[in-house]
């Protein structure tokens, strides 16, 4: 059901990457939209630690079962199905975001794989950036325009929000809290309910079981109320799935032989 973005040299969403620079790119614009078709049929988007009460509002977070897991909201419960985005990439209402989409066509990159440094780079195969008339303009001669300010301040934060969702992660693994999670939606009409796998979620015997001070550490510093909020969305998975049921998205039963 639910898994990372796809183990290749580009993250999920990028055709490609180019670095962004005036000497190239000095007469370039950046349009907006509301149309974000990189989110069509796209079911499992990654999330950062500190989107998880925002998130928890509209679908369920879970955990992929990849090394190192990486948080998901679930937009669809099967591949290929997004129930909040329609085909035109615009949301069917108002729901939250995740930051990861929303950086898009831009993101931070090493330019080589031995830098440090990070770079503002763009998927140079969209239609929000290029040399076009409309938008807001990249750059003021060779300096970059106070929209390319925002943007690189934006990808900035995600980078940074990614650091410490790796720190979050990390910290469910060392009290081994992560455990195979699976889902039984009973559809009305059906004799068998579906059954969904392939993620991972926080094991609330366990939650239960540990110590005092583990538990006061993660209250005072805001990562028992991620988790909780991370165990309360699972509650929408039945309501994602009503949702693809209602738009003619839902799995079909195995007939049994």
């Amino acid at each position: 059901m639910a898994s990372a973005p796809q183990a290749t040299n580009l993250p999920l969403f990028y055709n490609d990457l180019m670095p962004l620079n005036s000497r190239d790119h000095g007469n370039w614009h950046s349009r907006t939209t509301d149309q974000a078709k990189w989110l069509v049929g796209q079911h499992a988007i990654p999330l950062t630690a500190e989107e998880f009460v925002h998130a928890s509002r509209n679908y369920p977070i879970v955990f992929s079962v990849g090394e190192p897991p990486v948080p998901l909201g679930l937009m669809g419960l099967n591949e290929g199905v997004n129930t909040f985005i329609d085909d035109e990439g615009r949301a069917s209402e108002k729901v939250y975001i995740p930051a990861y989409a929303r950086r898009y066509p831009f993101m931070l990159a090493k330019l080589a794989p031995e830098s440090e440094e990070l770079s503002l780079c763009f998927d140079p195969t969209t239609d929000l950036v290029g040399e076009f008339d409309d938008g807001a303009a990249l750059f003021n001669a060779e300096e970059p325009s106070d929209t390319t300010k925002s943007t690189l301040e934006f990808c900035r934060n995600f980078e940074e929000a990614g650091f410490r969702t790796q720190n979050f992660v990390e910290e469910l693994a060392k009290h081994d809290l992560l455990m195979d999670g699976e889902v039984a939606i009973q559809q009305a009409g059906n004799d068998q309910p579906f059954v969904y796998r392939g993620f991972k979620m926080v094991n609330q015997e366990k939650l239960r079981e540990l110590r005092g001070d583990v538990l006061r550490q993660w209250n005072q510093n805001g990562m028992l109320a991620l988790i909780f909020a991370h165990l309360f969305s699972l509650e929408l998975m039945s309501d994602v799935f009503a949702r693809q049921v209602q738009q003619g998205k839902g799995p079909v039963p195995v007939l049994a032989s």
